[in-house]
């Protein structure tokens, strides 16, 4: 065996070592799905990669940036060689690389979770589930449901295309070096490829009123021109009170309005 690959904080590497974790969260992906591609985001030393290469019916895909990690993929696990992308998550075209789909899993890196999310929203054509590890406020914070202080703009387009299940807490000591926070294993599970509506408006409509979610829709989205009379009964609420059939119904407003 090589050696062991030193974290780098730079990259946000905190190294999982608690196999039966690894293998929970390997089984919360592959119980669902069964059969295709995955791309593992960030194997490092794969403690992932490990559970996922034996598993039948799975043709495993990884994504490393860190050239260190690289050699010692390479060195320890010689049949990911040729799907071995020595680049980042976020420079993948999921959907030209994968056009028959795959679905994506990682102990993913805390400094670029929610873009890692927001690839996996603009590539869901493709991605049909995610299964990853997070900052456990991040999780949370996908998977809230409105009326929260954690609901916001990730909870709301996260779960306008797809179902989200908080599956567990990770604690610190299993990792290396352990983080400063607890983590949360989330499962994305793909439920809508597209909205009734206008998509780009959609996303507007969501970052413009929690921008200011402390204030009433009429004043928070105030700047998109929907009057008191069109908003009706949404015009006296905060953005964290809507659903995401709430803000469809507001972004077909506007679009009527238009």
């Amino acid at each position: 065996m090589t050696q062991l690959v030193r974290a780098k904080k730079y990259l946000g590497q905190h190294f999982l070592t608690d196999q039966q974790i690894a293998e929970n969260i390997v089984t919360a992906l592959v119980q669902v799905f069964p059969t295709g591609k995955i791309l593992e985001v960030g194997p490092g030393m794969g403690v992932l990669t490990q559970f996922l290469l034996p598993t039948k019916g799975i043709e495993t895909w990884a994504a490393e940036v860190d050239g260190e990690s690289v050699s010692y993929l390479l060195a320890n696990y010689a049949s990911l060689s040729e799907r071995l992308l020595q680049e980042s998550f976020l420079d993948i075209d999921l959907s030209r690389k994968f056009p028959s789909g795959v679905s994506v899993i990682g102990n993913f890196p805390y400094n670029i979770s929610s873009q890692i999310i927001f690839h996996i929203l603009d590539h869901r054509s493709v991605v049909p589930f995610m299964v990853g590890m997070f900052q456990k406020e991040v999780a949370e914070r996908i998977g809230a449901q409105k009326g929260g202080k954690e609901y916001g703009i990730i909870s709301v387009i996260t779960q306008a295309y797809y179902e989200v299940e908080y599956l567990f807490t990770v604690h610190e000591h299993v990792f290396n070096p352990p983080p400063k926070v607890k983590s949360g294993v989330i499962r994305l599970t793909r439920k809508n490829l597209s909205l009734a509506c206008d998509e780009d408006v959609f996303r507007k409509v969501v970052k413009t009123a929690f921008n200011q979610r402390r204030k009433k829709l009429r004043n928070a989205i105030s700047s998109l021109g929907l009057s008191d009379e069109l908003l009706g009964d949404f015009a006296a609420k905060r953005a964290e009170e809507l659903s995401v059939s709430d803000f469809i119904e507001i972004t077909n407003m506007l679009n009527r309005q238009v």
